[in-house]
């Protein structure tokens, strides 16, 4: 049987090793899904967010989320958040303040071991930067949370006892586009489009499996009244990772378990100027 040169049977040897190679990186990405555990939930999100303005450069932030699992019926979690802002200028705010949160039991694979629900007490800081692109509102904002998690540990009675405060950090930007439908009317009364995305990276040696923790997407449209209310709402999704792994029945090893939560959000925003006007100038004697 004739031999190849030596030439071509190197490039039929580099050939063979490269499709080799395309399909064991195509298949590593299956093999690891294939490791997953995933939960998929119905959820919906229903959320107030208050400024009040006292001063040029300081407002006030009051905030509440109302979550829910099943789109409504049950509880997934409770939010409320207070803050400060700093105005710095006309693009650039900061805030800092305080969030309570109680998470509930929910889905196939709760994230507390026992079930339970469990509280969470935060610090958090805030840059918020508005850079807008023509008729397009576009707003980066970044935070850093510090994140006191109760741990709970299941009494002989039965009841709850937080056993301890564990602590982590995490980082979080979310980029948002809007833009407004058509022509706006006094005060930019009228109707608008928005998009954002927010992706949330834990850090610090209490984060265990969920270095990503989760990504937020919505799809919206709103309708601004006056620019001290405006209502918005649509699609919303949220992946979610488990900071534990699960082993299944039948199975020797632990699993990534990641929440693949569907369903929709509800905003209001209100914008209130409690500052004082400033006094008439006195009338020409």
């Amino acid at each position: 049987m004739p031999r190849l040169p030596l030439a071509r049977r190197t490039r039929e040897g580099r050939r063979a090793a490269g499709w080799a190679a395309a399909l064991l990186l195509s298949a590593a990405p299956a093999a690891a899904q294939n490791t997953r555990l995933s939960d998929y939930n119905r959820i919906g999100w229903y959320t107030n967010t208050t400024t009040l303005r006292f001063a040029e450069k300081w407002s006030g932030h009051l905030e509440y989320q109302f979550r829910r699992d099943d789109f409504i019926t049950d509880w997934q979690q409770s939010l409320l958040r207070t803050g400060l802002n700093y105005i710095a200028n006309d693009k650039l705010t900061l805030r800092a303040g305080y969030a309570w949160i109680e998470t509930f039991n929910y889905g196939d694979y709760p994230l507390q071991p026992a079930g339970l629900r469990f509280p969470e007490h935060r610090l958090y800081q805030v840059a918020t930067l508005l850079n807008p692109v023509g008729k397009t509102e576009v707003s980066h904002r970044f935070m850093l949370e510090q994140r006191w998690v109760g741990r709970i540990l299941r009494t002989p009675e039965g009841t709850r006892d937080f056993d301890q405060w564990v602590y982590s950090n995490r980082l979080r930007y979310l980029g948002r586009v809007q833009r407004t439908l058509g022509t706006p009317g006094p005060g930019g009364r009228g109707p608008y489009a928005a998009a954002y995305d927010e992706i949330f990276i834990g850090f610090g040696r209490n984060v265990n499996e969920n270095v990503f923790d989760q990504n937020r997407l919505g799809l919206l449209v709103g309708y601004r009244f006056s620019p001290a209310f405006r209502l918005e709402g649509g699609f919303f999704q949220q992946i979610l990772q488990l900071g534990r792994e699960i082993t299944p029945p039948g199975a020797t090893a632990g699993r990534n378990v990641f929440q693949y939560n569907n369903g929709f959000i509800i905003n209001s925003v209100v914008n209130l100027d409690l500052r004082r006007p400033a006094p008439a100038p006195p009338a020409a004697p």
